[in-house]
């Protein structure tokens, strides 16, 4: 059965797109890397925003004893 012709906004016919090749690894690998990169910079643009807005009320020993509990907790999940 054939689906219907796909129009765009100025009314010319979209043609219709066969299924991505790109579903393998490389596309996951991919997706992955660049979900995880999109957190590391979200997570440096806080950091680096309570820094300098609030630099009385940010101290980088507590962050980094934080970070290290962190740290200990993911590596005790993993064992």
């Amino acid at each position: 059965m054939m689906s219907q012709p796909a129009f765009d906004p100025f009314g010319e016919p979209v043609p219709t797109a066969e299924p991505s090749a790109g579903t393998g690894r490389a596309a996951k690998w991919l997706k992955s890397g660049g979900t995880g990169l999109f957190w590391v910079l979200v997570v440096a643009i806080v950091l680096a925003r309570a820094v300098y807005f609030e630099p009385g009320s940010f101290s980088f020993e507590r962050a980094f004893a934080w970070a290290q509990g962190l740290l200990t907790l993911v590596q005790g999940l993993a064992i």
